[in-house]
């Protein structure tokens, strides 16, 4: 059995320090700006490969992350379970009894919301596949993938803005959050399909049975999964140490999930985000539990994910000003409109549906996953995958601002 060597394991220890120390000095810079950690998250991964130390200190930055292939492709194995372990807290987030308190206004304009950039990115990735950079002998999976990138809304980051805006526990509030939580959970059922159709996917059973297993498995977890949670979890609670029964039976279930979607041809982290539903909607999961989860997670393997983006490309080499602006203007103005129109047809207020469209465009989590899985699968290039970055950059970055100019208006 292959194992890492003396160096290698200094190598892999000196890789990991420095992705942490740089998230969490970019993510306390974004915080001080008023700004998502994740945002400082990605730049701090920007300055560390080869956009920015690449260029500088070559040498030292090949040193650091090219020069070691073991300690490479063990950093790889933690920012896989980093990933994993961001979708199982995405889920979490996903409260059921908010989505069903807003009812069908919020699945109007979750869904609203998504079918316009879908449809929009679809046309625009399958008519100029070659200058938007998608696989050309995957097309139309190719095409749907871009399309569905551009659709989904980061729950964490709008969550975070409305709490900053005050406007959390507002009906507006609970509405794009209600919807925000139900374009979640469509866009990972989609993207589960689309990816067991793709070519370039890995292993699996076949097309229609891993749409059927994704469909029971997804069942399954949100009923009988969710009643024996509630069954264990009070005898988790009451015999175990708390909170170290919790996190290691919670994890360990997590990745079998995440294992079990993997093996039947889905990507693993499908499995680990509906048992975060079915967890996070527990009676018996409290918030102070939920909120160790979340700060053990989003403190430790949050930042080494989103660090990992700014290691492979190079952003300046790869960006491509036509492609970034495409995806940009079709990625804000097919959200927006999508959300609005969909608020309209709820019979929203047109000023709550104007706060819902700049709500629900705001990106900068999964949908960059998205991209990534795509980027890995080759479905996408550097300069499409560096222009949903750059697409979640500005939307994150504006939503705030803009949520509170809408929130100003007099209609």
């Amino acid at each position: 059995m292959e194992t890492l060597n003396h160096k290698e394991v200094i190598n892999l220890l000196l890789q990991i320090a420095a992705m942490l120390i740089m998230a969490r000095i970019f993510a306390e810079i974004a915080r001080k700006l008023k700004q998502p950690a994740v945002v400082g998250e990605i730049l701090a991964g920007i300055v560390l490969g080869p956009t920015i130390l690449g260029y500088t200190m070559p040498e030292f930055q090949q040193y650091l992350f090219g020069s070691h292939e073991m300690a490479n492709i063990a950093l790889d194995g933690f920012v896989q379970i980093s990933v994993v372990l961001l979708l199982f807290i995405a889920g979490l987030e996903v409260e059921l009894q908010i989505v069903w308190s807003q009812g069908k206004n919020a699945l109007k304009i979750a869904v609203a919301s998504m079918v316009l950039p879908i449809i929009a990115g679809f046309v625009v990735a399958y008519a100029f596949p070659e200058f938007l950079g998608v696989n050309i002998n995957d097309r139309i999976v190719a095409s749907t993938f871009f399309g569905l990138a551009i659709s989904i809304t980061a729950l964490a980051v709008v969550a975070r803005v409305l709490m900053d805006l005050n406007l959390f526990k507002t009906q507006t509030g609970l509405l794009i959050i209600a919807a925000a939580m139900i374009i979640d959970v469509l866009g990972w059922i989609v993207f589960s399909v689309i990816l067991s159709l793709s070519e370039s996917g890995s292993g699996g059973l076949g097309v229609w049975p891993t749409i059927g297993l994704t469909l029971v498995f997804t069942m399954i977890m949100l009923t009988i999964g969710k009643g024996l949670i509630n069954r264990i979890l009070p005898w988790v609670n009451k015999k175990m140490a708390w909170p170290g029964g919790l996190l290691s039976l919670s994890l360990a279930t997590c990745f079998l999930a995440a294992s079990f979607t993997e093996f039947i041809g889905i990507h693993a982290i499908f499995g680990a985000f509906i048992f975060g539903v079915a967890l996070g909607d527990s009676e018996y999961l409290t918030e102070k539990a939920k909120e160790i989860l979340h700060q053990f997670i989003n403190n430790i393997f949050a930042p080494i994910f989103f660090v990992s983006i700014g290691l492979k490309v190079n952003f300046i080499e790869s960006f491509d000003l036509g492609v970034t602006g495409v995806i940009v203007v079709v990625g804000l103005l097919t959200k927006y409109f999508g959300a609005y129109f969909g608020g309209r047809m709820a019979n929203v207020g047109r000023k709550e549906s104007i706060i819902a469209g700049f709500g629900l465009s705001t990106r900068g989590s999964m949908d960059i996953i998205l991209g990534l899985i795509a980027l890995e699968y080759g479905l996408v290039s550097d300069s499409l995958f560096i222009g949903l970055v750059i697409l979640a950059l500005i939307s994150s970055i504006a939503s705030g601002p803009l949520m509170g100019w809408a929130g100003r208006l007099k209609i």
